[in-house]
């Protein structure tokens, strides 16, 4: 691909420049449409039964963007409190979140029960708290399906190297303590992972977990998790996720278990990154190129305080420059290390690639960084966090969430 910003024209007709001249750089870009074709593509992943499609807000939680997921009648996840009471200011009934717990206190689980919203259960000992504070209440309870996927060991969230979910050998120990306090288990979940492109490693934890369903009685849910992937290396024409063959093949091992459980439940799965990932693209400001014991370094004010995936998990954005509001050409490539701005050696977005040449005063376009992008956002070095603007489906700039002052770095201070 010569050029994603040309090709899918993600501004809408406004000019890089004059958006940074608005908002400052670095910014996050959303483009509304891009937003709601992947909301609409993953809310019919199974039609042939009922099905929500429940968005995990963990990889972004701008409140706009979640009036929109719920204006596209997308269900939703929650991690926190935090979550659970942005997702019920941005509107969405109780009914349509489910808090994935992982580790918490009564507390958090206090304020799920109190509002009414349905909880996933991680341990054996969040079963018995869940049990000691809520006496005859309703969960779903996290199981390890024995499988994993995802594109780098820390977020493969199953198998036998995870920190998550309860194993298959302790589902006795469930039934158990769910006596104990009188508890119904009203659903069960999985996530085996984040990011995986092919869907064979995802299809033999759903046969497996429908396996494992089978030991769990009237079950109300079923929730498989989701993960699926996008193309971050789509300038090199990597292929999207095979959605369509995936839904059929999907389909036929859901056909395989409501004919042996006797009935279909609901069925629920939770993507985050593919509804929001493609929809943003972070722009900052070239503010120095140099060489450096043979290696040119590109500088931008992206440092890992503002997309810290590269440096955590090295993973691949792609990266086109804009000069001049016309974007740099694919041609006269040389290899070239992006860099920001944080006093850090890993404070790295792209390490020996192979780029138009950049120079001073380009913008730098980070595709894909609308998950985990501005989510996992810090204030390292001191440096206020980035606005956030949508370009809407008429082509407006509307800002949905301004940038941060140093004022507001100051407030929380007790002095």
């Amino acid at each position: 691909m010569e050029s994603f910003i040309k090709a899918v024209d993600f501004f809408k007709g406004n000019k890089p420049e004059d958006i940074v001249a608005k908002y400052g750089t670095p910014v996050y870009v959303y483009n509304e449409d891009i937003l709601r074709d992947r909301m609409r593509k993953v809310s019919k992943i199974i039609t042939k039964y009922e099905f929500h499609s429940n968005y995990s807000i963990k990889a972004n939680t701008n409140i706009n963007i979640l009036k929109i997921a719920l204006s596209e009648g997308l269900y939703a996840d929650a991690m926190s409190v935090g979550e659970m009471r942005i997702l019920l200011d941005a509107g969405f009934p109780a009914e349509k979140i489910f808090f994935v717990s992982n580790n918490v206190s009564a507390e958090e689980m206090q304020f799920a029960i109190d509002h009414e919203i349905m909880v996933s259960i991680d341990s054996l000992s969040q079963l018995e708290q869940f049990g000691e504070i809520n006496k005859g209440g309703k969960c779903a309870v996290r199981i390890n399906p024995g499988v994993g996927a995802g594109h780098h060991e820390k977020v493969v969230t199953a198998g036998k190297k995870t920190k998550f979910a309860i194993a298959e050998e302790d589902i006795d120990r469930i039934f158990d303590i769910a006596a104990k306090y009188d508890l119904t288990i009203a659903g069960i979940n999985q996530h085996v992972g984040s990011l995986f492109m092919d869907p064979e490693p995802f299809l033999a934890a759903v046969k497996n977990f429908l396996r494992i369903a089978m030991k769990f009685k009237d079950l109300e849910f079923i929730d498989f998790g989701g993960g699926y992937g996008i193309p971050y290396h789509k300038l090199d024409d990597e292929k999207d996720f095979p959605m369509e063959s995936f839904k059929k093949d999907f389909e036929l091992l859901i056909d395989d278990f409501v004919k042996e459980y006797g009935y279909a439940p609901l069925f629920k799965t939770e993507p985050g990154r593919f509804v929001v990932a493609e929809s943003c693209i972070l722009l900052g400001r070239v503010h120095s190129t140099k060489q450096n014991s043979g290696v040119k370094y590109v500088g931008t004010d992206i440092g890992m305080n503002v997309l810290v995936r590269p440096s955590m998990y090295d993973s691949w954005h792609d990266i086109e420059f804009i000069r001049g509001n016309e974007i740099v050409a694919r041609e006269n490539m040389e290899e070239q290390t992006v860099t920001g701005n944080i006093c850090e050696s890993g404070d790295l977005l792209a390490r020996n690639r192979m780029l138009p040449v950049a120079q001073k005063g380009d913008l730098a376009a980070v595709l894909d960084a609308g998950a985990y992008g501005y989510a996992m956002c810090s204030t390292y070095n001191s440096r206020p966090r980035p606005a956030e603007v949508l370009v809407t489906s008429d082509g407006e700039l509307k800002c949905i969430r301004r940038a941060e002052t140093y004022e507001d770095l100051m407030r929380l201070f007790e002095v």
